[in-house]
């Protein structure tokens, strides 16, 4: 595996972009400068991630999600 995390990852198994090896080694986001530890999403190219907005679910059980626009850094932890 590479020293840079993936351009785009997800937490959510059932999506294209999930990557369980960078998920298990650790991946931490900076967003706009400040270090997030909610994000369910990322995307460093279009400068976006996805954050749960509150308890809300949607009908298929997963955390409402609210894309936030802004300077996203990707790093991995260990």
């Amino acid at each position: 595996m590479s020293e840079t995390p993936p351009d785009r990852l997800s937490n959510d198994p059932s999506s294209p972009y999930y990557d369980e090896a960078a998920l298990e080694r650790g991946v931490g986001i900076r967003f706009n400068g400040v270090e997030r530890h909610n994000v369910e999403e990322y995307c460093v190219s279009e400068g976006w991630v996805r954050f749960p907005v509150g308890k809300a679910l949607d009908r298929r059980g997963n955390p409402m999600t609210m894309k936030v626009k802004g300077k996203v850094e990707a790093y991995f932890r260990s």
